[in-house]
Parts: structure tokens; sequence; C-alpha cells
């Protein structure tokens, strides 16, 4: 027996294909997290109590079931009201709005640490409400958040191998289907883990120079 990574080569494209989905879909959740984050937490200090109740509520159910459910209730759960949502991107909203509830915590965190008189100074400048929070406000708070919000996009560049068990085939499900043809399970997995260290050293790298720009600009 023993090792022998000379299948790899063999299904090489289409491992690298799956890898590809990973970085796509995980790129595509960080930025819906992001985004859903920030309004999820504008939302719930500022906004009206007719949306503010029901989005501490969607928050709540989020933080308390597991990702795998809410990913099988979104592309599974919704067809049966008529909404059929492709694999994939179920698979990205499932991961979108799951990390946004995290990212809301601490951008809310994030935005309650700004000084209060950033807000009147920017009002007697004229500047609307909308246009504070916009210019002033969320890019200080998102500033001095960066950090955290970078680990949970790294938890979400693993958490996105989850996808696999609604049918995309990013890099898991590409590598179980190469180990059902060859039957070499410790070679692919290993080929597998290699790819998301290099995935997520990319990822690093990229908020590491994001880092370095904000406080170079303080």
């Amino acid at each position: 027996m023993g090792l022998d990574f000379s299948v790899v080569p063999e299904f090489s494209d289409f491992i690298l294909i799956g890898a590809l989905y990973t970085f796509g879909i995980t790129l595509a959740g960080a930025f819906l997290s992001f985004f859903g984050g920030i309004a999820f937490s504008v939302i719930m200090l500022y906004g009206h109590w007719s949306i503010r109740y029901p989005i501490r509520f969607f928050s709540w159910l989020f933080m308390g079931t597991p990702l795998l459910l809410q990913l099988f209730l979104i592309y599974f759960g919704l067809v049966q009201i008529g909404i059929d949502i492709p694999a994939v991107v179920a698979g990205i909203i499932g991961l979108g709005l799951h990390f946004a509830v995290y990212n809301s915590d601490i951008i809310q965190a994030g935005i309650l640490a700004v000084d209060k008189g950033q807000h009147e100074g920017a009002r007697t400048l004229g500047m609307s409400r909308l246009q504070t929070f916009r210019y002033v406000i969320i890019p200080q708070a998102v500033r001095d958040v960066v950090p955290p919000i970078g680990n949970n996009m790294i938890a979400l560049l693993k958490d996105s191998a989850l996808v696999s068990v609604i049918g995309v085939t990013e890099l898991v499900h590409a590598s179980q289907l190469a180990i059902s043809e060859t039957f070499r399970p410790f070679e692919f997995y290993i080929t597998a883990a290699v790819l998301y260290y290099a995935i997520n050293l990319i990822m690093e790298t990229g908020l590491r120079r994001v880092e370095r720009k904000i406080e170079a600009s303080r």
C-alpha cells in the first residue's frame, strides 16, 4: 500500500476547478457578510422598531442554529414554497448571512465606540443623517474592526466546505469525487488541505495589506 501521489495529477484540473469554486464562494460570501453586517448593525442600532425587531430575531435565529441546517433550509426548504435557488447561490447566501450576523455584532461595537462629537460635527456641517453614517461614522467604525472581521472571513473560508452537502462541487466535494474513482483518500485530502492553506495565505496577505493601509491613514 503506502502513499501514491502520482494519482493526483490525473485529476488536477478537476481539483483546481473545485478550488476556484471555493475561492469564488468565499469571496462572494465575505462580500455579502461584510455589507450585510453593516446594514444589520445600523438597523439594530437606529432602525425603526418594526424593522429592528425582525432583524434581531433573524440574528438570534442564525446565531442559535448550525450553518449546515441553514444551508439545508435555504436550498431544500425554500424550494417547497416555490423559491428555487441554484446550489452555488444558496451556498453564498447561507455563508454570507450567517457571518453577516457575527460581523454585525462587531460593527455595532465599532459604531458605538465612535465619539458622539463626530455625529454632532457632521450635522453641524450640514450633512444629513444618512450622509453622516456613510461618510463619517461607518468608515471610522469599520477601520477599527477590520482585524476581527478578517478573522470571520478566514472562518468563512473554512466553513465553505459545508456547501458540498448541497451539491456544490467545491474543493472538498471535488476531492471526494476523485477519491470515489481512485480509492486514495489520504492523497486527495492532503492535496485539498494544501490548497485550502494556499487560499488562506492569499486572504491573510490581502487582509494584512488592508490593515497596513488603514494604520497609515490614521
